[in-house]
């Protein structure tokens, strides 16, 4: 098997891993705490807390619709990276949610939730980006800002976020923002530790590609 193919299998079984990492925090942690986690999921519960419209087909419907405009303004590669996440995850999520009925809830402990909601989502996201793809929904419009403005992706993603945990904190009160806050800082810690261990390792690569006579 060649090293390209070795490469790509890798690359698929991180996005996958981490898609099931995402998942699972979702089903265990945010689902059964009520709290409203940041992004296309975090539109999703807010939309199944005020409609009951199912979690896990909003996420699908809501990733082809961002998908199909990703691949249209930022192109065929975006495309093939993200398509795998913007697939497997609802159906992972959907997955997770009846394993949760089955086993039961893990803990009713609203800051246990938020702490293990947040690492793991963070932790998912952060695999994902550095097998160099994406998880869809908004991550999609992140890219798109940052390709056509001075935003830089960590920003747009944070600024989407805060909206979703605001409307979050309008709807549920104060306190189940204030959660859902801390499980976003969390997250962020995980990404953007993901995105600079990325960067490092590019910057290694340059300079060891290119020794100085």
């Amino acid at each position: 098997m060649s090293h390209i193919n070795l490469k790509s299998i890798e690359k698929i079984l991180m996005i996958l891993i981490g898609n099931l990492l995402y998942s699972l925090a979702v089903a265990f942690f945010i689902l059964p705490s009520g709290l409203i986690t940041g992004g296309t999921t975090g539109i999703a519960l807010f939309v199944n807390y005020l409609t009951g419209f199912d979690i896990s087909l909003f996420v699908l419907i809501f990733n082809i619709v961002m998908f199909i405009v990703g691949f249209l303004i930022l192109g065929k590669t975006f495309a093939l990276s993200t398509a795998l996440s913007s697939i497997c995850y609802p159906f992972m999520l959907s997955l997770g949610q009846r394993l949760n009925l089955l086993m039961g809830d893990l803990t009713h402990d609203l800051i246990l939730c938020t702490v293990f909601g947040g690492l793991l989502i963070g932790m998912g996201i952060g695999i994902v980006i550095r097998a160099g793809a994406s998880t869809g929904g908004t991550d999609i419009v992140a890219l798109i800002l940052a390709k056509y403005t001075s935003m830089e992706i960590g920003k747009a993603l944070m600024a989407s976020d805060i909206l979703i945990v605001l409307a979050a904190a309008w709807r549920f009160g104060m306190g189940t923002g204030l959660y859902c806050i801390l499980g976003l800082i969390g997250k962020s810690f995980v990404v953007d530790g993901a995105i600079e261990n990325i960067r490092l390792r590019k910057v290694c690569t340059i300079v060891t590609s290119n020794p100085q006579p």
